[in-house]
């Protein structure tokens, strides 16, 4: 035991230390940490933490030791950000560069393997930003933050009743989820009061198998049309 402290004082000294070295490197690397995680921000925050944690508990290793390998943590972090802001290459190196999942209104299929994402992810991403119909998107930017930036299409710009020029406003409706990833979702074709027949039949498809080429499927009941992204590359 080192300085003959009892554990549970050390234990207790250790954890105000590394908390108040925690807050000082938080202060020092600024609200990106916590507004705009990146991975290698994700990387450095978790090992710091760690490094913390095992400082408050560990009685064998000098507590200077802990605050070291933080402070180098702290350092490296500052570092890739001060040769991020110099060297382009390096930034897209250590961080990725954002990934344009939509483009022109269509799903870049190619574009979504490499975001680690699938249709049903982007999807929800989209609802999270208020577009509940993919056929309102004209792009969608998957950001190196993990964050997905939506850019609408011209004429999906927010409005209020008094832009319509009338009373009567139409009331919103979901587009009903007929394909994803090739596979047939028969809880969108049971919404939209379809069948497997029917949907075969406007796709001009004679089997299932026909559609695996398909990325994405919505069903408009409104307009009775079926919006289309294929897996093939625009």
């Amino acid at each position: 035991m080192q300085f003959g402290i009892q554990p549970i004082y050390w234990v207790l000294i250790n954890s105000v230390v590394s908390f108040i070295f925690l807050f000082i490197i938080s202060k020092v690397l600024g609200k990106k940490q916590i507004a705009q995680l990146e991975f290698i921000d994700y990387a450095v925050g978790i090992s710091l933490g760690s490094i913390a944690a095992e400082m408050a508990i560990n009685s064998e290793i000098p507590f200077y030791y802990f605050l070291i390998a933080m402070a180098i943590f702290m350092f490296l972090a500052l570092l890739v950000d001060i040769v991020g802001r110099k060297c382009t290459f390096f930034k897209r190196l250590m961080k990725g560069k954002p990934i344009c999942v939509v483009y022109e209104g269509k799903i870049d299929y190619e574009q979504l393997k490499k975001s680690k994402i699938d249709v049903n992810d982007l999807l929800a991403m989209l609802r999270e930003k208020g577009f509940f119909d993919i056929e309102d998107v004209a792009y969608a930017v998957f950001e190196t933050s993990g964050e997905l930036s939506v850019l609408p299409k011209g004429n999906q710009r927010p409005v209020v009743a008094e832009d319509l020029g009338n009373d009567k406003v139409k009331t919103a409706q979901l587009s009903n989820v007929l394909i994803v990833d090739g596979a047939i979702s028969y809880s969108g074709l049971s919404e939209a009061k379809k069948g497997e027949e029917w949907l075969l039949r406007r796709l001009n498809a004679k089997t299932k198998d026909e559609l695996k080429k398909i990325l994405l499927a919505t069903y408009d009941s409104e307009k009775d049309e079926i919006n289309v992204h294929t897996k093939d590359k625009a």
